[in-house]
């Protein structure tokens, strides 16, 4: 079972979200919680394997939350809850190794299969809302855009091709089809650079290439 806490400020928001989980045979709510710093509670008292988590919210908010549940010895995949209003704090968000965000009208179908999919490892912003946030951030200052190559200069030039692709939004079919690759072969050349980047998902590499100012 994929363990899940559900925070929002609003009962009506979180009622919602669990009745939708829990039609699922393979996810479990164990946890709700109306504001950040009851969510770090919570998940040190329930271990969750994700955390769907709102931004904004009184007292702690979503940003300080995620940034508390990522220093947890076994930190939940956490995926924030926003609107597109909310970009900026979501890219900051990102940084600190959230592993995506969901907008609060996602259809149930597609906020069940976002759960599975964080739990197995890969991070969940669909690809037309990605470029969409990285587009706001693609001018970087000159010292960021220099490390950012520096970090970049470990990947060969086919796993540079792969980046540029992911940075500009493209899921891992998408990105077969440009460059004439199998979609697994894609898969195997982010999870490469990955691991060259110690990064924990694509969209912190997608970020570091805007960064660059590949994109």
């Amino acid at each position: 079972m994929i363990r899940t806490v559900l925070v929002d400020d609003e009962q009506l928001v979180r009622s919602g979200l669990k009745m939708i989980l829990e039609a699922a045979d393979d996810i479990e709510v164990v946890g709700e919680a109306s504001d950040g710093a009851e969510a770090v509670k919570v998940a040190r008292e329930t271990a969750p394997d994700v955390m769907l988590l709102d931004i904004r919210m009184p007292g702690t908010d979503g940003l300080t939350a995620a940034a508390e549940l990522a220093t947890l010895p076994t930190p939940p995949r956490v995926v924030l809850l926003t609107t597109f209003d909310l970009d900026e704090y979501v890219h900051q968000a990102l940084r600190a190794g959230a592993v995506g965000f969901l907008l609060k009208d996602t259809p149930p179908r597609d906020l069940i299969g976002a759960v599975r999919t964080v739990h197995e490892g890969n991070a969940m912003l669909a690809p037309s809302v990605t470029k969409r946030m990285l587009e706001r951030f693609a001018a970087p200052a000159a010292p960021a855009s220099t490390e950012a190559e520096r970090r970049l200069a470990v990947l060969s030039d086919r796993e540079k091709q792969v980046l540029v692709a992911v940075a500009r939004g493209m899921s891992n079919a998408e990105a077969g089809r440009e460059l004439g690759m199998r979609e697994a072969t894609v898969k195997a050349h982010v999870s490469r650079i990955l691991a060259k980047m110690e990064m924990t998902n694509r969209v912190q590499a997608a970020i570091l290439a805007h960064d660059a100012g590949w994109v």
